[in-house]
This record gives C-alpha cells, sequence and structure tokens, in this order.
C-alpha cells in the first residue's frame, strides 16, 4: 500500500519541467497554450492584479499586528514618563528576543508550503504548519525564561535600574503573547501561501478593535496599569489565533490543506531547522542593526536630542516599510507558487513586476517624505529644534525607505526560492561588515551624528540590494523549477491522519 501511495504523488511531481512547461504543442515553454510564453499568469497585467490583490491585504495585516504594541504603548504614555519608559524598552526587547525571531523561524513555510502549494501536494502545508508551530512552541519555552528575567538582564547591561524593573514587570505580564505570536505566524503564511489574505485582515481587524476595548478596561479600570497593556497584548494575539484556526478548521478554502493532525509532523524536524535557521538569521540581523542604530544614538554628544530624532526616524521607517513587506509577501508566494508548479518563466515575470512596482511606490513614498519633511516632527513634539533636525533627516530617510523597499522584495524572492542562506550571508556582511562599521566611522569619528548613524544604514542596503539584484539577475529560473519540485517529493511521504 505505501509503495502505491509514493508512486501516486511521484508521478505529477518527477515530470520535467519541459513537459510541464512546453507540452502544450505550443512551443513558448509555458503550458498554457497561448504562446506568449507567460505561463498561467496571462501576461503582466495579469501578475500586477495578482501581486496587488495579495499586497493590498497583507499590507493591513502587517499594519493591524504592529499596530497592538503601538496601541499599548499609547495608553500606557498616560500614566506617566516612567511606565512609558519601561513599556517601550519591554517592547523593544520583546521584538529583539523574540518577535523578530519567530517572524524569521516561521519565513520557512513561505518556501515550503507555497512550493508544495503550486505542486499540488495539498495536504502537505497542514503538515508543515504543524511543524513549525511544535517548533516555535519548542524555541518559546528558553525565550519565555529570558523574558521572565527580563528586568535583571537590563540592569546588567546597564540599563536604568528604576526603567529596568518596569519593563520587567510589563515583559512579565506579556509572557502569553510570545506563545500566541509563534502560533499566529505559522497560522498567517500557511494562509498566504494559499494566496487566502482577506480572512487574515478580517481577524487582525477584529482582533485590533477589541484590543482598544481590551487596553482601556485593563489599564485604567482594573487597576492593573501598564501591566494590563501587556496582557492585553497578549490577549489580543490569542483572539487573532483563535480566529485564524477555526478559520483553517471550518473554513472550505482549506479542506485540502487541513487534513487534521497528523504524526508526520514530527518527523522531518531537522529538515526544517536546517531552513528555518537561516530565515531567521536573515530577518534578525537586518531588524538588529536598525535597534542598534538607536542605541549607538545614545552615546552621541546630544543622547536626548538624537535618540529622540532617530526613534521618530524608526516609527516612520517602520510604518513605511509595512508596504514593502506587503508585496514582499505577494513576490514570495508567486515565486514559490509558480516554482513548485513547474512554472519558471512566471516567477521570473513576477519579479519582474514586483520590481518595478516597488520602484514607483518607492518614489511616491520619498516624495510624500520630502513634502511633510517641515512639519512631521510636530506629530511627535513641540521641542523647535527636534522637529528641524527631523525635516533634515526626512530626505535621508526617503532614500534609505527606497532602498529598503527593494532590498525587501528581492528578500520574498530569496524566500520564495529558498534561498534562505544566502539572504542570511548577505545581510550579515551588508549590515555588520559594511553598515555598523560604516554608522559608526560616519557618526563618531567624522562626528557627522544621527546622520552619519543613518547614512550607514544607507551603505548596507546598497551592499544588500546589489548583492540580491546580482543573484536575481544571474538566476537559472528552469533549475531553481526543477529543485523546487525535488524539494516538494522528498517531503510528500504518506501521512497518518490522528482522528
Amino acid at each position: 500500500m505505501e509503495r502505491e501511495d509514493k508512486e501516486e504523488i511521484k508521478t505529477p511531481l518527477i515530470v520535467s519541467i519541459s513537459q510541464q512547461e512546453g507540452g502544450d504543442g505550443d512551443g513558448d515553454g509555458d503550458g498554457d497554450g497561448d504562446g506568449d510564453g507567460d505561463g498561467d499568469g496571462g501576461g503582466v497585467f495579469e501578475e500586477v492584479k495578482k501581486q496587488v490583490w495579495l499586497a493590498g491585504p497583507l499590507v493591513c495585516v502587517s499594519l493591524l499586528q504592529y499596530s497592538l504594541q503601538l496601541i499599548s504603548i499609547m495608553f500606557v504614555g498616560h500614566l506617566g514618563e516612567l511606565s512609558l519608559s519601561g513599556a517601550s524598552m519591554a517592547t523593544s526587547f520583546a521584538t529583539v528576543t523574540g518577535f523578530s525571531l519567530f517572524m524569521g523561524m516561521a519565513s520557512a513555510l513561505d518556501t515550503l508550503c507555497g512550493q508544495s502549494y503550486g505542486a499540488k501536494q495539498y495536504h502537505m502545508l497542514g503538515i508543515y504548519m504543524q511543524r513549525a508551530m511544535v517548533i516555535l512552541m519548542l524555541v518559546s519555552i528558553p525565550l519565555a525564561v529570558i523574558w521572565f528575567n527580563t528586568g535583571s538582564i537590563l540592569k546588567l547591561v546597564g540599563q536604568d535600574p528604576d526603567i529596568s524593573e518596569e519593563a520587567g514587570r510589563y515583559a512579565q505580564f506579556m509572557l502569553p503573547s510570545l506563545f500566541a505570536y509563534g502560533l499566529l505566524q505559522c497560522l498567517v503564511r500557511f494562509l498566504q501561501t494559499q494566496n487566502i489574505v482577506f480572512p487574515m485582515m478580517v481577524s487582525s481587524g477584529i482582533a485590533t478593535l477589541l484590543h482598544v476595548l481590551i487596553c482601556w478596561i485593563l489599564v485604567f479600570k482594573s487597576g492593573l496599569g501598564s501591566k494590563g497593556a501587556a496582557l492585553a497584548n497578549a490577549i489580543s494575539y490569542w483572539n487573532n489565533v483563535i480566529l485564524l484556526a477555526l478559520y483553517v478548521k471550518f473554513s472550505s478554502s482549506c479542506a485540502k490543506t487541513w487534513t487534521g493532525f497528523s504524526t508526520e509532523a514530527l518527523h522531518g524536524i531537522l529538515a526544517f531547522i536546517k531552513l528555518a535557521i537561516p530565515s531567521a538569521v536573515m530577518v534578525c540581523l537586518e531588524m538588529w542593526s536598525f535597534e542598534m542604530i538607536v542605541l549607538l544614538s545614545g552615546l552621541l554628544p546630544q543622547p536626548k536630542l538624537e535618540t529622540s530624532v532617530l526613534s521618530i526616524c524608526l516609527n516612520t521607517a517602520a510604518v513605511m516599510w509595512m508596504i514593502p513587506f506587503g508585496l514582499s509577501g505577494a513576490v514570495s508566494t508567486r515565486v514559490s507558487n509558480e516554482l513548485g508548479a513547474g512554472h519558471p518563466r512566471t516567477a521570473r515575470l513576477a519579479v519582474i513586476v514586483v520590481l518595478v512596482v516597488t520602484i514607483v511606490v518607492g518614489i511616491l513614498i520619498g516624495s510624500v517624505l520630502i513634502l511633510i519633511r517641515n512639519f512631521w516632527g510636530y506629530a511627535y513634539s513641540n521641542e523647535i529644534e527636534v522637529v528641524q533636525y527631523v525635516a533634515t533627516m526626512m530626505p535621508i530617510l526617503a532614500a534609505s525607505n527606497f532602498l529598503d523597499g527593494l532590498q525587501c522584495v528581492l528578500s520574498g524572492s530569496v524566500r520564495g526560492c529558498g534561498w534562505q542562506k544566502i539572504g542570511a550571508y548577505i545581510n550579515l556582511g551588508a549590515y555588520y561588515l559594511v553598515g555598523i562599521p560604516l554608522a559608526v566611522l560616519l557618526a563618531f569619528t567624522l562626528q557627522i551624528g544621527g546622520k552619519g548613524l543613518w547614512f550607514g544604514i544607507i551603505g548596507a542596503l546598497l551592499v544588500q540590494v546589489a548583492l540580491l539584484l546580482t543573484i536575481t539577475i544571474r538566476t537559472n529560473w528552469d533549475t531553481e523549477a526543477k529543485k523546487a519540485r525535488e524539494r516538494v517529493y522528498e517531503s510528500a511521504l504518506p501521512v497518518n491522519i490522528v482522528p
């Protein structure tokens, strides 16, 4: 029986790419019979439509999930300076030690689920998601110990004792959100790779609206104060997880990809980790470098001014980044789906289209940032010195946002192809061999200040974009499609469903 199952899976998977794409008699190699060579994407216009349809909701999902922490901080801000400082520090610590790590590890599903979906091995998506959930829950245990001791760790590295103690309490009450966030990332990738994005947008919207009410009750009415905001984060993340889990369980859209719990999820864990670790490193190296820039700003001659302005720039960049991040998720899905389906030309077209869209969007966003440069600072401060400094930083921020958008979508293509290890090496070299040393040189040796720190980031982004673009241009898409099909076949073994 097992041999018959393997043969059933093997037949569609080992058909050569030339048969898959050129066996339709039109000689264009796309398998769609129209002779245009663009696969089943229906040309450039169709590809643009597919990516925008995917990216729009993904941008909303990213903004809504990002807003949970922001809303909590806003509520805590009304409790006093110490509470705000502690909550901000705890949130930053949690992002560095937990959230960014889980975002990176879960992005391995962009490759595995996306390519399996394209190859029509639908049951494997549920297996991969369960496997990722098991691994992330195991990783959550040591991270929970770190979060529990946040206050002591911050004191150990020289942070203010009062702020460290406040941050420690905030992190302890935020502990349940660590486990929820890991599961949430797995569910999001599972649905995203199937092009199911609107339910994610709805669930995130519901969770965010409820979060405002929950924060108000727990912060102001329950007497918990800042601890209530941390607890509200956990409740809201779990609300989102429950809503998406119910959708996966009962929706007909997931009937083929979710076939129940399976013991197969406990197999192949090592192979998954080999892809998840470079995925995490790729994401974390970049996110940590931006946090490091803010920390370095505290060592400059005017630390309060520099830290305030760099924090404003970082928050602005984070919000603007959500747009290319949505495009990145879209192209990752498109590339992985098309490679898994054996359509290398369509995968290549997807990358070209997203680059053009990103360039246009980057120019528009950059123009807006430059136009509002003299007013944007007032959204954060009434200090004239801060407002003027922010105005001088905005053109620099516009340039970095443009480059960050390009690297973001190119990184999405990397995830779609399964090149996370290459991406990790590129990010290591770009940010820690070029970016951070250049930032230190410009800011401290040449005494350019905060501008020098951000110029260092621009240097890192230039190197990152150049390397990613070179690799993308030199890609043999036919070979990548074959590798994708082989990867799917190696994993597509008979599964044991647990009733």
